[in-house]
């Protein structure tokens, strides 16, 4: 057992669960206060599903935000990298370097 970690005890849909974890026990709070407000939502888009479904959902939907927040991140990546890229032209021209590689390449 990692001596770093510890017992905290959170409540996600109405269910007390003891997490051990060597993370900060606030974020660990917070993360089970999203969970929590995730599964009230998806409670209220199916009101007599239980709980296995709930959580179900709820994963889902957490799994949706994640991949579309990857993508995200991938997108503006690859933006900064064009735009880099797109500067470092201009400067190399500006600088007089365009030619030299241009013809250099």
């Amino acid at each position: 057992m990692d001596p770093s970690s510890r017992l905290i005890h959170v409540e996600i849909h109405g269910q007390r669960y003891p997490i051990r974890s060597g993370l900060d026990p606030t974020y660990v709070t917070e993360l089970a206060a999203y969970v929590d407000e995730k599964m009230r939502l998806a409670a209220k888009e199916c009101p007599a599903g239980d709980t296995l479904k709930i959580a179900v959902l709820t994963a889902l939907n957490i799994a949706d935000e994640y991949f579309r927040a990857c993508d995200d991140a991938r997108d503006r990546h690859a933006s900064l990298r064009d735009r880099a890229g797109d500067l470092e032209r201009m400067l190399d021209l500006a600088l007089g370097l365009g030619e030299t590689k241009a013809i250099a390449g």
